[in-house]
């Protein structure tokens, strides 16, 4: 399509005058900025549906403080309202680890806060529902998605029930979303759509009866108020629907509230390569912030990602704090090589590209086409990581398609050079087999990285250095990681170059204490491993760190498990990140006591 004919999706009452329109089809509400990218859910939600031939406007960040005149400006959608709270949690969005106000906001123009309510998914839904009664609404995104079912929540420090319930929404999709939008929005254009929700995939709602379900053996998770009452009841809801989102092929979850159910249905199957290139849609895109926001300054987010290039989705990387796995599935669905160029030649002809593409990659960098050699063991199969304690013999982790898409890349006509942003798992560059090695096109991938696409510093994230904390995290060894350490050294060694591997770390994650980050801190000195690229645990829901951070407990094994929670304690943990400053000395003394080990001088 050519440029001429793009065009921004409506936001306002006079686009939609200048397009001719006396109708909307569809109104996505959007916490975030409007940014017509593949980056961002809700332009991607909004061209899917464009492109199913309906009229789609976006409400981005209406003011829910006055007299609400934001949500009535665009009129009443023909089908529905879509909701989301933007590419983040809200909560996450506006909060820090320790429940301090953020001051910025990287989804809004000038990166300035307080353009979005907390819980921003609920807010909005509930406005609707009580201007627009008659009117459908769909819940969609990160916050929803991870919310769907009961879920513990870190800032009100409380057991919520389904978003459902709070928000008064009729539908919530779950997951990535353009396929079942696209069947929900044609479902929705008949008269008796409410009676066929049940044949939809992805999706959640409320249902007064569960006999229609008996048939397919549905999963029968504890009632919410059981919950309330016993805390078990919570673990073991969450290990039940935990096992069965990691399967390919998984079952309807249903939850009772009391005289009713929320309905959770299963998804739709690992996207094909060809559906996965359907889903890229750049070339409907302007690939810039609405000229809106001209005047209000950059949007933060955007100018991170706007040289960037998703190339898959999906993580079978399994770690506890991640919510990856949970939304975008953990296998990896993947684009094609010659979808991936397009995108790059689009990319080298926009005004602000200047040769430098900031990232080639996913949620992990080197999981592109990786999968089970044999995809009927992985139907079942409810494992939550294919890395973590040991490599799934099932899977195949062949490096040499990504590395040869890497110089592909590199040899289009304006570009200058490529880093990889997204993390890589180093791990499953790991083997001792040399024939191995060579097979799977490790230390190829390895030499190709470092040569050519690291810009002075490589991040990798190891979280920790104790075994204990490790094994809770669903992370490798950190011998691991000093395995990793002495081949990225090497190979710098080789081409005559001097870049640092900076780690990523994680205090006050369940099972740490002050200790172990007394230790953490010696190992990391005694490697000369720099502590700058830290943080702290965050509990966001349906994740197994946060599960254990509200039982106090595994709720796989019922093993008590030591949760730093205490305000002055998550401080305490954190300061031995930087233990080697002056002014954090007494402190650090203090803490250790007897213990052995001494701060950094």
């Amino acid at each position: 399509m050519a440029s001429a004919a793009k065009h921004f999706l409506p936001i306002t009452r006079k686009e939609l005058d200048f397009l001719g329109w006396d109708y909307v089809d569809v109104i996505l509400v959007n916490g975030d900025a409007y940014v017509d990218h593949p980056s961002f859910g809700a332009a991607v939600i909004g061209r899917v549906l464009e492109r199913e031939g309906l009229r789609v406007a976006i409400l981005p960040q209406p003011n829910w403080q006055d007299d609400l005149r934001d949500f009535r400006k665009l009129g009443t959608p023909r089908l529905f309202f879509g909701v989301t709270s933007g590419n983040m949690d809200s909560m996450v969005n506006h909060y820090t680890a320790n429940k301090r106000l953020r001051s910025d906001d990287a989804y809004t123009a000038g990166g300035k806060a307080g353009f979005r309510p907390d819980y921003a998914t609920t807010v909005y839904s509930r406005i609707l529902r009580q201007l627009f009664p008659d009117t459908p609404i769909v819940l969609g995104g990160v916050e929803a998605s991870m919310r769907r079912l009961s879920h513990y929540d870190y800032w009100s420090d409380s057991l919520k029930p389904s978003i459902l319930i709070d928000s008064q929404a009729d539908v919530l999709v779950y997951g990535m979303g353009e396929r079942p939008i696209l069947q929900l929005a044609r479902l929705m254009q008949q008269p008796d759509w409410c009676s066929h929700l049940h044949e939809c995939s992805q999706i959640a709602y409320i249902d007064n009866s569960i006999g229609k379900y008996q048939a397919e053996n549905p999963i029968l998770l504890h009632d919410f108020a059981e919950e309330q009452k016993d805390k078990h009841k919570y673990g073991e809801n969450f290990v039940a629907m935990e096992k069965e989102s990691n399967k390919r092929t998984q079952r309807t979850l249903i939850q009772p509230y009391t005289d009713k159910f929320v309905v959770v249905r299963p998804p739709f199957p690992v996207a094909t390569e060809a559906e996965m290139d359907s889903f890229a849609l750049f070339d409907r895109m302007m690939n810039a912030p609405h000229p809106k926001y001209l005047k209000r300054g950059d949007i933060p987010a955007f100018e991170m990602i706007k040289n960037s290039i998703t190339i898959h989705r999906g993580c079978f990387g399994g770690c506890s704090f991640c919510a990856i796995a949970a939304h975008q599935g953990k296998s990896i669905a993947s684009r094609s090589e010659e979808s991936i160029m397009h995108e790059v030649e689009d990319l080298v002809q926009r005004p602000y590209f200047k040769g430098h593409i900031s990232d080639l990659g996913g949620p992990s960098a080197n999981m592109y086409r990786m999968h089970g050699q044999d995809l009927s063991k992985c139907e079942r199969c409810p494992r939550p990581s294919c890395l973590v304690p040991n490599k799934c013999p099932n899977l195949q982790p062949d490096h040499h398609e990504i590395t040869a898409l890497y110089q592909k890349v590199m040899n289009t006509n304006g570009v200058k050079h490529i880093t990889i942003g997204s993390g890589i798992r180093y791990d499953m560059l790991l083997t001792d087999n040399e024939k191995e090695k060579e097979r799977l096109g490790l230390r190829d991938y390895l030499r190709q990285v470092v040569r050519h696409h690291v810009s002075g510093r490589m991040k990798v994230a190891p979280e920790h250095t104790d075994a204990e904390v490790l094994a809770l995290m669903r992370k490798p060894s950190f011998e691991h990681f000093l395995d990793f350490l002495k081949d990225f050294n090497a190979e710098n060694h080789k081409c005559g170059k001097n870049q640092q591997l900076i780690p990523y770390f994680i205090a006050s994650h369940p099972g740490c204490t002050i200790e172990k980050m007394s230790n953490l801190c010696d190992i990391t000195h005694k490697f000369h491993l720099m502590t700058d690229q830290v943080q702290d645990f965050t509990p966001t829901p349906m994740t197994y760190a946060t599960a254990m951070y509200y039982l106090g407990y595994d709720p796989y094994t019922g093993k008590k498990v030591y949760i730093p929670k205490s305000k002055q304690e998550r401080q305490d943990q954190h300061l031995f990140f930087f233990a080697y400053k002056p002014e954090n000395r007494q402190r650090i003394n203090q803490l250790r006591g007897n213990r052995p080990g001494k701060p950094r001088k």
